[in-house]
């Protein structure tokens, strides 16, 4: 209920007239997150009025106060917006919680308005975190990798509740109800509010997401597919591939190097195609690094700065320590 006067109902009419124009709207929720007039929302309920110059209306939690919003910034990679409307009084803003520490099997309620139906409420449980969007059968097409793991939930999520918060038993926002399996029940998915927060702060500071660019391609290792690397290279060695060298083993956990840009910063700092990165530091103590989301979010911090990679190298008893400038993707 402590969240409940914070929800909205958003509604799009793209620009210009007529039965198609009426039937192109769109809708979804949303939720303020300060009192001045700050609305969360998926990009996608907002997506025409940010590129087509359609009329954004924001409906509050009482049904009847209609306020016109305007898109201050959206970011489709991510599927995150914010949304500015102005009011004569301050509004009921929602509690944003932490999704650092969320585990399945635990209590979630979405709100949101699905089918236009305002102020609804499912509840369900965490069924996974961390879910990817290969693992969702999603293909990046915007030019970027997206690295959002999602929440995972059987709150229901339908049609009109994209945007909406998720919430924890405390009642506040650990995700952003984004989407559901098609023609499937009880799987439905939410971004996590922990990387809701970092895609707004460098939405408010920079006017974009600035995304980190090395010059890398590659794979994240694991006992299984180390050893078919493994398995792989062995065979090639005893054929006689490499020229009778010694291949050195591929580690079970980091980053495993199959691609170098050429001209890129990787290859400038000296990567090569085989280095399996361990760790990262930059001006901190260093950290493990084992998943590409960890890599990117590490990196994230540090666009337009250097860091160093730790790099382990065929051939080499001790790891490398490789400092690369850390370059914006354009997107």
């Amino acid at each position: 209920a402590r969240v409940a006067p914070a929800l909205v109902n958003i509604s799009v009419q793209p620009a210009g007239s007529g039965l198609r124009a009426a039937m192109q709207g769109a809708s979804g929720s949303g939720f303020v997150v300060d009192p001045s007039g700050l609305v969360l929302t998926n990009c996608h309920v907002v997506r025409d009025a940010a590129a087509r110059g359609g009329t954004v209306t924001v409906t509050l939690s009482d049904g009847v106060t209609r306020l016109r919003g305007v898109v201050e910034h959206s970011d489709a990679i991510s599927d995150i917006a914010v949304v500015r409307v102005n009011h004569h009084a301050a509004l009921p803003a929602a509690e944003l919680g932490s999704s650092s520490d969320l585990r399945p099997g635990e209590f979630v309620v979405a709100l949101g308005a699905p089918l236009g139906l305002t102020n609804s409420v499912s509840f369900g449980i965490v069924s996974a975190i961390e879910r990817t969007r290969s693992e969702l059968g999603l293909h990046d097409s915007l030019g970027a990798r997206n690295t959002t793991a999602y929440i995972q939930t059987d709150a229901s999520i339908n049609s009109g509740n994209s945007g909406g918060p998720l919430l924890d038993v405390h009642g506040r926002v650990i995700g952003v109800n984004t989407m559901k399996a098609m023609g499937m029940d009880g799987i439905a998915f939410a971004v996590p509010i922990d990387e809701v927060k970092r895609v707004v702060r460098q939405l408010t500071a920079h006017g974009r997401v600035l995304r980190p660019y090395l010059g890398l391609k590659f794979i994240e290792l694991s006992e299984p597919v180390a050893e078919e690397l493994n398995a792989r290279a062995a065979e090639k060695e005893s054929r006689g591939l490499f020229g009778g060298g010694h291949v050195a083993r591929v580690p079970a956990r980091g980053l495993y190097v199959m691609h170098v840009t050429p001209g890129s910063p990787a290859q400038r700092a000296g990567f090569r195609i085989g280095d399996t990165i361990v760790g990262m530091r930059a001006g901190s103590p260093a950290a493990e690094v084992v998943s590409t989301k960890q890599m990117v979010d590490g990196l994230s911090e540090h666009v337009g700065g250097q860091v160093e990679l730790e790099v382990s190298r065929d051939g080499e008893k001790a790891n490398s320590w490789l400092e690369v400038t850390v370059e914006t993707m354009q997107t």
